[in-house]
């Protein structure tokens, strides 16, 4: 600026020199030029000075020069460009906070729901309540997986897998019958499956007998379900008013003349509606014998007096069937508890079994009456062998199990609803009890 300034001030002082007068028409053309160029500068001032301040009416009367305008617009577009790259930069962090979010959400749903709903279905398990009565509707051509996840949801069996190792095992996939069904959860696996081979036993009345009841429950449930007297069914119930119809129950008449163990857990159903005790022993000693046909109790005499030097009778065999049923929780369980209970009378130890002293009081024993209780014949820590009768009704996988037990080296378990442990010393179970127990201590 000062440059400028101070060649203007030279030119307007020249102005008043004398000069040639050959050189008059020049100086009048330098004077205009300097006049000129003096007005470019004022110009460029305001122009510059208009530019700065952005007052578009100081600019030449309000109009722009192609070179103020070209300016003016490049600084714009730079402006706009700007404001562009930051919003642009806003969009794409806002873009990735969101898919942060959802990502989140994934994460969360996927530990709280997905995975658990996942783990649950490959291992199949649920805890279930036994003794409760659940009706089931099995529709037409359903096959065993079908069956196996109604079974499952309606809370009948706990464990798919079990239910379907049982259907290849009796070779029940064809066999299974659609139709409307009442199954007590809790009832083994093995005997879902002979009932769904069996037929529906829904319609019309049911008298529902569970696993594991004794003559004395039967009674009560077939007075609470009929109303026919509990002691006039139980004086009914002796062996000896059907021996002669169901051969099977000759050991039995002279063992205690009770049908204890015979009375086959099951629905019953009764279409006639004059219904005594006798017809309802009958159902019960009748299903006894359709579901033993296919077991040869004799044949499996033969093999447990090979294997353990024992020479067991049928009523025998039943008796052992009835612990097993009281004793054991899951299918997978009895040919183990089997096992223990075998190689103990094999090597000549007591059973030691809570539930036959149970079954002789009505109720679990203390520990004092364990080691107190010596003359009674159904304490099998105080007497060697089995108990005179058998305990309960046992369903066929326990009657399975007491004829073909697993080949194993336990003499002891220790079984409630966390823990299934079979020891081969009394060190090992000591130890596999503290564990539980520690376990449960932990846990709570």
């Amino acid at each position: 600026m000062s440059t400028l300034s101070d060649n203007s001030s030279s030119r307007q002082n020249g102005a008043h020199f004398s000069v040639p007068a050959s050189s008059s028409e020049d100086a009048q053309k330098d004077s205009v030029e300097s006049a000129s160029s003096q007005n470019n500068k004022e110009s460029f001032q305001k122009t510059t000075t208009a530019e700065t301040t952005g007052s578009l009416p100081a600019l030449m009367g309000g109009k722009l020069s192609s070179r103020s305008a070209d300016v003016t617009h490049k600084a714009k577009n730079k402006q706009v460009k700007h404001r562009d790259k930051k919003a642009s930069k806003r969009s794409r962090i806002i873009s990735v906070f969101i898919g942060l979010v959802m990502v989140a959400i994934l994460v969360v749903f996927a530990w709280k729901v997905a995975i658990p709903e996942i783990t649950k279905d490959i291992s199949g398990t649920q805890d279930i309540t036994p003794g409760q009565q659940v009706n089931v509707t099995i529709p037409d051509g359903s096959g065993a997986q079908a069956v196996a996840k109604i079974l499952y949801d309606n809370k009948v069996i706990a464990n798919k897998n079990d239910f379907l190792s049982q259907v290849k095992r009796q070779e029940a996939e064809q066999k299974i019958k659609s139709g409307s069904y009442i199954f007590v959860t809790g009832t083994s696996a093995a005997d879902i499956v002979h009932t769904l081979i069996s037929g529906p036993n829904a319609p019309g009345s049911g008298l529902v007998i569970p696993e594991g009841y004794t003559v004395s429950q039967v009674a009560d449930a077939v007075q609470d379900y009929f109303g026919i007297s509990r002691d006039d069914f139980l004086n009914q119930a002796k062996a000896s008013n059907y021996v002669s119809d169901y051969s099977f129950l000759k050991e039995a008449v002279s063992a205690n003349d009770s049908l204890e163990g015979y009375l086959f857990p099951k629905t019953y159903t009764f279409t006639d509606s004059n219904v005594t005790a006798d017809t309802i022993i009958r159902a019960m000693l009748d299903q006894f014998k359709a579901e033993t046909a296919d077991l040869n109790i004799d044949a499996a005499r033969v093999t447990l007096n090979k294997r353990y030097n024992l020479n067991l009778s049928n009523e025998q065999i039943i008796t052992m069937a009835s612990i097993i049923e009281r004793e054991a929780q899951s299918d997978d369980d009895r040919p183990k508890v089997a096992s223990v209970f075998y190689n103990r009378l094999y090597d000549g130890m007591n059973l030691q079994s809570d539930a036959t002293l149970a079954y002789s009081l009505g109720r679990e024993a203390t520990a004092d009456e364990l080691s107190s209780m010596t003359s009674d014949p159904y304490n099998t820590y105080a007497f060697a062998g089995l108990p005179p009768t058998p305990i309960c009704s046992p369903g066929y996988a326990s009657i399975k199990a007491a004829m073909d037990p697993a080949a194993t080296n336990y003499y002891y378990f220790w079984i409630t609803k966390d823990e299934h442990v079979f020891s081969e010393t009394y060190d090992e179970h000591v130890q596999a009890i503290e564990n539980a127990r520690e376990r449960e201590a932990s846990s709570n």
